[in-house]
């Protein structure tokens, strides 16, 4: 079994403390994303994994094993590096099949598992081809033949994709879940870019300053984020946050923006909010739970339009409520101008209410 565990992990770099104390269980087979802005611990925490990094507390297992002393080639881990760290004078034949001669592996043995990972990665007809007579995606694809011929318990990825244009990210994203797909094999992958992690894991690990916010799946980060951090870092377009106040009036509840409108709280949710009323907290709801406000909709604010992005089948408003900035997913041939007060439609049922000063969900 290739589960990997870190148990309190803490990470210092002289007197600074960048990893606190970190636990977190990726199961066999899983394909796991840390995720988060620069500087948040994500890259440093796969580095731990490897053994590139010496944990300055905790304990690393792999399996049933307790690697956190062990050098990197004694932890069976397997990394790929953002940058390829491809041989330039060899071949491709010859940089993925490297690490194999080193340990001294049979000859055929070493030509099978060349073979086999050059099929998988549709590398066949470029193994007698140099680095430098190679696109970025297909230097890519040597690093990772590179490591799946070693037959690790555990991949590591380091922000494989960062070097790649828009287009190639998108087709090495395909690429990669394909492989994991195929090989079956638990995966570790650090990114900064929220869209990667999404496609790609089974679970995604969102960290800031060295703490994990929030672990789930997915679609649960994205419909109930843990607190406003992940709200905003999960979702492309972020997240809009509004100052609000919550009022009652009789039975109804209504959250009140600043500069006057009242919006009604779907009953389902007055249960879980009566313990706020008359505080001011913060609500957030996506650009896409916005749209073009009929004279029926319910829930209506008018927004100043600053900017109009069309993006095809739909438009990104740019604008803002009082003093607060507000982005709206609205329908691509809207006649909304730039410069005019534009009414814009809430979805209630899809807002979130966070706490103002802690910034956890209610």
């Amino acid at each position: 079994m290739a589960q990997v565990r870190l148990v309190s992990i803490t990470k210092k770099f002289g007197e600074t403390t960048v990893i606190p104390g970190l636990d977190l269980d990726i199961a066999d087979r899983e394909f796991v994303v840390l995720v988060g802005p620069s500087g948040c611990g994500k890259t440093t925490t796969l580095r731990m994994i490897a053994g590139l990094e010496e944990a300055s507390g905790g304990n690393i297992f792999v399996g049933e094993r307790d690697v956190t002393n062990l050098r990197p080639g004694l932890r069976n881990c397997a990394m790929v590096f953002q940058n390829y760290a491809l041989y330039p004078h060899m071949s491709v034949r010859d940089n993925i099949a490297y690490g194999l001669k080193v340990r001294k592996t049979p000859k055929h043995e070493v030509e099978r598992l060349v073979n086999d990972a050059a099929r998988i990665l549709e590398l066949d007809s470029m193994l007698d081809r140099r680095p430098k007579n190679l696109s970025g995606g297909q230097r890519q694809r040597v690093a990772i033949g590179r490591a799946i011929v070693r037959e690790p318990d555990v991949f590591l990825f380091d922000e494989p994709l960062s070097n790649l244009d828009a287009k190639l990210r998108i087709e090495m994203r395909t690429e990669i879940k394909n492989l994991h797909q195929r090989l079956k094999a638990t995966m570790v992958y650090v990114t900064h870019d929220q869209v990667e992690a999404m496609t790609l894991a089974d679970r995604v690990v969102v960290m800031k300053d060295g703490i994990i916010e929030q672990v789930a799946d997915p679609i649960t980060l994205y419909e109930n984020p843990a607190n406003t951090f992940v709200a905003s870092f999960i979702g492309s377009p972020s997240m809009n946050f509004l100052s609000v106040k919550l009022i009652r009036k009789e039975s109804t509840f209504f959250v009140e923006l600043a500069e006057g409108s009242k919006l009604k709280v779907p009953e389902s949710m007055n249960k879980r909010f009566e313990p706020y009323i008359d505080h001011t907290l913060t609500l957030g709801i996506r650009p896409e739970h916005l749209e073009n406000a009929g004279e029926a909709h319910p829930a209506v604010a008018n927004v100043q339009v600053n900017v109009l992005e069309p993006l095809g089948p739909h438009t990104l408003l740019l604008g803002q409520i009082g003093q607060e900035k507000l982005t709206a997913q609205i329908e691509a041939r809207s006649n909304v101008r730039p410069g005019v007060t534009y009414p814009i439609g809430f979805s209630m049922d899809q807002i979130h209410i966070f706490d103002s000063k802690s910034g956890r969900v209610l």
